[in-house]
């Protein structure tokens, strides 16, 4: 008898019918995320589960879980899944890292410049029949070329995003826990969190959520950057503090920000709604058709992978593989 597999919401068809031809499939079809109740329900008898980070594997529910031998996290972050809860119950969980490094790079692209020259309130101006002809001091912005771009994060999307950078002739400076060569080499400067802060005109957050990144842009980093800069999030939403961003930006202590995800996601902070000098996004870094794809491609090869008694090809708990000598 087949294994069972379950996908805690739909993903493209390439992933799903991958999974098929081994695997006996079910697919939530509710357009919501499942409660903790209906989700512990769905995994009895359940070999492997595709999960969403929206998806919470905490101690405690993990625990609850017989038989589930994979979680398969449809995103490269895993911040919603209790690892080493996971490794002391011989699950394997898996992620989906490299396949959305570029769109998540032209996203924050996309919301820089979106910021930088105001476009969506420029097309709230036009859609309202507001725009009566050029006018010399009309919704004036920022300049992005040759500016200075603080890229916090030097990892796979930090580095795409100081490509991008130099394609924008932006000088580049970058915080990580470890030196890139690779940043380096497209002229990006190793500084501190503090000297990025004060000397960047924009800043983009490109770090995972852990214990030493949440909450790391709070009320006195915020204090330390430029009136003129533009702070751009494409991380996890607890990597800054809400409220004191909201407070800078209702104040104009910075010009502006553009945002893909929030502290308590779904809820977004009703502050930011008043602000006319942040642009929202509804946590769609990776949300190409071809990077969707790729990622339930993934996430479907690391199921069947780990299934087989293989490595998956992207394993974020090794050691659970060296316990189960695969």
């Amino acid at each position: 008898m087949k294994e069972k597999v379950f996908i805690t919401r739909e993903i493209p068809k390439v992933g799903i019918e991958l999974l098929k031809k081994y695997f006996q499939v079910e697919v939530n079809k509710l357009n919501r995320d499942l409660t903790q109740f209906e989700l512990l329900r769905k995994l009895k008898g359940v070999s492997a589960v595709v999960s969403m980070l929206s998806n919470r594997f905490d101690r405690e529910f993990i625990r609850k879980l017989e038989g589930l031998k994979v979680i398969s996290n449809y995103a490269v972050g895993y911040n919603n899944i209790d690892v080493s809860a996971a490794t002391e119950n011989g699950i394997i969980v898996t992620n989906t890292p490299g396949v959305l490094t570029d769109a998540t790079a032209d996203l924050t692209f996309a919301l820089l410049l979106a910021a930088a020259r105001r476009i969506p309130e420029g097309d709230r101006f036009v859609r309202a029949g507001k725009f009566k002809g050029w006018s010399p001091l009309l919704m004036l912005g920022y300049d992005v070329a040759g500016k200075t771009i603080g890229i916090v994060g030097a990892g796979r999307i930090g580095t795409a995003v100081a490509a991008r950078a130099k394609g924008f002739a932006m000088k580049i400076l970058y915080y990580s826990r470890k030196r890139s060569e690779v940043i380096e080499e497209l002229g990006g400067r190793f500084v501190t969190l503090n000297k990025l802060l004060v000397s960047s005109d924009f800043i983009s957050l490109n770090v995972p959520l852990n214990d030493g990144t949440r909450g790391m842009i709070g009320r006195r980093e915020i204090s330390l950057m430029k009136k003129s800069s533009i702070l751009v999030n494409t991380a996890r939403g607890e990597v800054v503090d809400e409220e004191a961003l909201i407070e800078s930006l209702s104040k104009n202590k910075i010009a502006a920000a553009g945002l893909d995800v929030y502290a308590s996601e779904p809820k977004v902070n009703p502050k930011f709604m008043k602000l006319k000098n942040v642009v929202l996004a509804p946590h769609v870094g990776s949300g190409t058709y071809e990077t969707r794809n790729k990622m339930a491609e993934l996430a479907a090869r690391n199921v069947i992978a780990a299934l087989k008694g293989k490595h998956p090809p992207s394993v974020v708990n090794p050691e659970v593989m060296l316990k189960k000598k695969i």
